[in-house]
């Protein structure tokens, strides 16, 4: 095993280390460079190995080899000068000589698998039956068809006499006496019929060294002399088929002339046979580009793409594929739904989430997005949660994705096959919180139910309760839900008795719940109880690193929303997102990224720094003078800093511009009536 350590964390370096984690017979120790934040480095403690800015304390580790990938000669001599006996340092150059010798021999041995799956594919996509033996008489090939008509299995056929497979065969006289046989007859078992080639494979100098059967099932002539005669009426069918469906259906030639519509996609566009047969496929596209010249263009296929056809500016979702025949492009052919009616089903479908957004978690683990330290931490503590029963404590800002997390624990614990219920605990009044939350009796109130109702406590028994937003709850309903939490019992709003549940409670708030100790807004004996496995989700400002993958993410969530085909973020983009300080969090980024999506060109496919909306980057300054006063000054509570912060932002923009309040809402990016409100709120007028 030949120890190596790499010294340079650029591309190059990043590049070395990639290819040799293949080598097996290289270990790689390190990797050494001045800034932690290169490629390699990164690279390198995701595969665990040591990395560090100086190259002295990787010597004591004995490597075989340093190789030099910084490109600065004075590191290289510098290397050279050291005394290593046992060492060979190798410059970048060398290195990168390795490496494109290395990507050479894979590309080649690529080429080689990719020729030899083409070989295989195109043997077993012939319609006629082939095998081939070597010249002791071995069967060395049988494809798909050979398998089909021989009722043998080319795995366990490799190797074996041909004789002991096909009875009948003549392949070992072909070997014996080198002369090919053509267009014989041969009665396989049961009733089927081949004609057959034999013919025997030669070496250079005429030796045979093998032979080659090919041969067709006789009997399948005889079905396609009888489709042939079926083709007219199948042609009647299938026009009578096209005309009564209910979906509109448009085909056009392989040049873009209308072929065929049906009396659906008349109804639905108002445009008769004689407007779109023999027309360009864009006549009776009103705003849009024509999918039809998509597909002819692509040969690919296109789905949900909306649009407006007709006279009447028919809204519309098209989906439109090619006509391949034998891999020569005869057309394209598009089915159009009306939107009228998909919009119908979108609406009754969130109907319908909504009412199962209360029953069960959605999401799991590998929806959180995020390869950050921060989430990685926040990841493993949320999944060491999962295994036990205990309560959990969500703790972060707006927008960070606490109730992303709550769905995951449930749906990675034992409960996961059990109800898992939310409620927002600063969505309903103190009254009806407590009947939703522990159930009511017959007669316990004006309009109570007749029987009374079941509370979700009792809801959730055997799964998992979300309390949201659990800072907001009242003095009164703290208590209540501290006895639950204690006695793991419920009494309902007019009842008397108690109902055992089996509930695992887990809590999340943005609140500074110790700061709402002290000013008695919070029970601690309830803090106590629910900050058992207390969860930190760091907010986006302290965990940019993971805006890549977040952006990535939302595009393909927001593509299939918006009908759109947008595939990256340009790097001048994300430098602009990285720099600002993402107060609203993971929740304004898919504000920022939807509103810039919408922004882009139908055929753009790359959000830039002219798409996105405008930022105040100033913002980050202010963000992380919060962040320093949150932590410096803990008698104030996040609410209070965060509107120091923004009165003295206000009051800098409102006096450099003369005290104009419509410039300076401009600059604000707020309405001039937001703005009043604001000025008269912290008594800058």
């Amino acid at each position: 095993m030949q120890r190596f350590l790499i010294v340079g964390g650029g591309k190059e370096g990043n590049a070395i280390l990639q290819t040799l984690s293949t080598v097996e017979f290289v270990k790689v120790i390190g990797i050494v460079d001045v800034s932690a934040d290169t490629p390699a480095i990164q690279e390198a403690k995701k595969q665990g190995i040591l990395t560090g800015r100086e190259i002295e304390p990787f010597l004591r580790l004995s490597p075989d080899v340093i190789l030099e990938v910084t490109g600065d000669p004075a590191v290289y001599s510098r290397l050279c000068q050291l005394d290593l006996p046992d060492t060979l340092v190798i410059s970048g150059e060398i290195a990168n000589l390795m490496v494109r010798l290395v990507e050479e021999k894979d590309r080649w041995f690529q080429a080689w698998r990719q020729r030899q799956r083409e070989l295989q594919a195109i043997l077993n996509s012939t319609h006629d039956g082939m095998i081939a033996v070597n010249k002791k008489g071995q069967v060395t090939l049988l494809n798909r068809a050979a398998e089909r008509m021989l009722q043998l299995k080319a795995a366990e056929a490799l190797g074996k006499p041909v004789a002991e497979l096909v009875p009948n065969t003549r392949l070992e006289i072909v070997l014996k006496r080198g002369v090919q046989e053509l267009n014989q007859k041969q009665q396989l078992s049961g009733d089927m019929e081949i004609v057959t080639n034999r013919v025997p494979v030669k070496d250079p100098e005429g030796k045979v060294i093998g032979a080659v059967a090919v041969f067709r099932d006789v009997s399948e002539l005889q079905s396609l002399t009888q489709q042939v005669t079926d083709l007219e009426g199948m042609k009647s069918l299938l026009q009578a088929i096209i005309n009564s469906s209910d979906d509109a259906i448009s085909v056009v030639d392989a040049d873009g002339m209308g072929m065929l519509i049906n009396p659906a996609y008349t109804r639905l566009t108002g445009l008769p046979p004689e407007d779109v047969i023999d027309k360009p496929a864009e006549t009776d596209i009103s705003e849009g580009e024509s999918m039809h010249m998509r597909v002819l263009k692509t040969r690919q296929p296109v789905r949900g793409v909306h649009m407006k056809v007709g006279p009447q500016r028919k809204e519309v979702v098209v989906n439109a594929a090619p006509i391949i025949i034998n891999d020569e492009l005869k057309g394209s052919v598009a089915i159009i739904h009306d939107m009228s009616e998909l919009q119908q089903l979108n609406r009754d479908l969130e109907r319908a989430r909504r009412i199962i957004r209360k029953l069960e978690a959605k999401y799991t683990f590998d929806d959180i997005i995020g390869t950050s330290e921060a989430m990685r931490i926040a990841q493993e503590q949320a999944k060491q949660a999962a295994k036990t029963r205990a309560t959990v404590l969500l703790r972060g800002e707006s927008g960070t994705g606490k109730e992303l997390f709550a769905h995951a624990i449930h749906n990675a614990s034992d409960r996961k096959y059990n109800q898992f219920v939310r409620v927002n605990c600063a969505a309903l009044s103190e009254s009806l919180l407590e009947s939703e939350l522990f159930g009511y009796e017959e007669g316990a109130f004006t309009g109570a139910k007749r029987g009374g109702k079941k509370g979700l406590f009792e809801e959730a028994s055997g799964g998992t309760l979300f309390l949201d937003e659990i800072g907001e709850l009242q003095p009164s309903t703290q208590a209540k839900l501290l006895r639950v939490l204690q006695e793991k019992e419920v009494i309902r709003v007019g009842g008397t008795k108690s109902i055992p549940v089996d509930v695992r409670v887990i809590a999340a708030t943005n609140v500074y719940l110790e700061r709402a100790i002290q000013e008695k807004r919070f029970r601690e004996d309830l803090y106590y109880r629910l900050n058992v496995l207390p969860i930190q989700i760091a907010p986006l400002r302290h965990r940019k690193e993971d805006l890549y993958d977040l952006s990535t993410h939302l595009i393909k969530k927001y593509n299939q929303e918006y009908g759109r085909s947008v595939e990256e973020i340009d790097p001048g983009a994300l430098a602009i997102l990285s720099r600002y300080s993402w107060p609203g969090n993971v929740r304004e980024l898919e504000n920022v990224l939807g509103r810039a999506m919408i922004n882009m060109a139908f055929n753009e496919k790359i959000i830039k720094p002219i798409h996105l909306p405008s930022l105040n980057l100033s913002r980050t300054a202010l963000g992380e003078k919060e962040s320093q006063a949150t932590n410096g000054d803990k008698e104030k509570t996040l609410k209070e800093v965060l509107a120091e912060t923004e009165r003295e932002f206000i009051k800098r923009v409102y006096v450099s511009c003369g005290r104009n309040k419509t410039e300076s809402a401009r600059r604000l990016g707020i309405s001039v009536r937001n703005l009043y409100y604001k000025l008269e709120r912290y008594h800058l007028l």
